[in-house]
């Protein structure tokens, strides 16, 4: 009999949620990360009494009742309300597309004003076009929203975050851009949403209480000797790492971050703001105060602490953030998908086991479905 019924590699949310409920069902795990610290991306560093979070802005939302009655069983969550702003060359507007952009953009004030603005706008690409369907990213965009709102907001930050022309990016990237016609700021459409009260390093701890863990462990340096300690495993890092590249390695873009305390209670005003511009070498400025203080409270500290983000190419000892889904990699992918599927002691879960991008709720569902179809054999 072997040491534990499952090793967890990787201790992010899909990793510590599995170990959740494998503890509860009373199985024996062991939960390994190469980083010096649990948690994965949603790892917070508190710094000037502040919940920085270290790999980017981290916002739960969802419509699933009960994933939302599972995070706060854990840990209560706050209001936090993802309201971001774009800044254009000093122009600012409220994301997402709503009737309070379109009349920063234009002056309209009835959804009746900017509906024919963007009728006429669109229009002009159908006309362009001439009946053929979009090539590119950049002529989906247009075709979706009008030449105004693509050229302010969303070319110069969409040509930054994949470092590439919009006319080079495959349509399907953008085949939906939400319009609404209504005073709303809210960027999510979904019932839930907030930031955990304690920080999301509580919620992971609460995740793992009672389960072994180890850091600063790396799976591939130890390989052998940690597949002999379980029954099964649970992998959550990348897939082509997991099968030595057998077929050649998957691209991503990735972050880089420059966090910076200022001596100022209020940076600017927001927790989110992107940088629409090409001009701008970042593509947003996080303020991560403003995830947990609101209204009058962010005074109560005298400094606040920001971080500016550069989209790159990831390349080899990088963290890999984003799937590139472009025909190549999905081809690659299916690759190793099809190996994956072969293996009867692995299961893969997770935005790098999977080779999709994950937001949290999700990423927490398809580690309950998991633990749930596993642990009721």
């Amino acid at each position: 009999m072997k040491r534990y019924d499952y090793l967890i590699v990787g201790s992010g949310l899909f990793g510590a949620t599995f170990a959740y409920k494998s503890r509860e069902a009373g199985k024996r795990c062991l939960v390994i990360d190469k980083r010096p610290y649990l948690g994965g991306n949603v790892y917070c560093e508190e710094t000037e009494g502040i919940h920085v979070h270290k790999y980017g802005a981290h916002i739960f939302h969802t419509s699933n009742k009960a994933v939302w009655d599972f995070v706060n069983g854990l840990v209560p969550f706050n209001r936090y309300t993802n309201c971001p702003v774009a800044n254009y060359k000093g122009e600012l507007y409220n994301l997402p597309f709503n009737m309070n952009t379109f009349y920063q953009m234009w002056g309209v004030r009835t959804p009746e004003e900017a509906q024919a603005e963007i009728g006429r706008q669109r229009s002009a690409i159908r006309h362009q076009l001439n009946g053929r369907e979009p090539q590119n990213l950049e002529e989906q965009a247009l075709l979706l929203v009008g030449k105004d709102i693509y050229e302010k907001l969303i070319k110069g930050y969409t040509e930054k975050q994949w470092g590439r022309p919009c006319t080079e990016l495959p349509a399907f990237i953008i085949r939906r851009l939400p319009l609404r016609f209504v005073y709303d700021n809210n960027y999510f459409n979904d019932s839930y949403q907030g930031i955990p009260n304690e920080g999301y390093n509580v919620l992971i701890e609460r995740l793992l209480d009672g389960v072994e863990t180890r850091v600063n462990c790396d799976f591939f340096a130890e390989r052998e000797e940690l597949e002999s300690l379980a029954e099964a495993i649970v992998y959550t890092g990348p897939i082509d790492q997991f099968y030595d590249y057998r077929f050649g390695k998957l691209d991503y873009r990735t972050v880089r971050f420059e966090t910076e305390v200022m001596a100022t209670p209020n940076y600017q005003g927001n927790a989110v703001i992107n940088y629409a511009d090409r001009e701008t070498p970042y593509t947003r400025i996080i303020e991560h105060k403003h995830f947990e203080s609101f209204g009058q409270t962010v005074y109560e500290n005298p400094k606040t602490v920001i971080s500016r983000e550069f989209s790159t190419e990831w390349q080899p000892g990088m963290e890999p953030y984003y799937p590139v889904n472009d025909e190549r990699n999905t081809a690659l992918y299916h690759q190793y998908k099809e190996l994956a599927q072969q293996e009867s002691k692995v299961f893969f879960g997770g935005r790098l086991a999977e080779y999709k991008y994950y937001d949290m709720a999700p990423t927490i569902e398809q580690a309950l479905r998991l633990a749930n179809e596993l642990l009721s054999k």
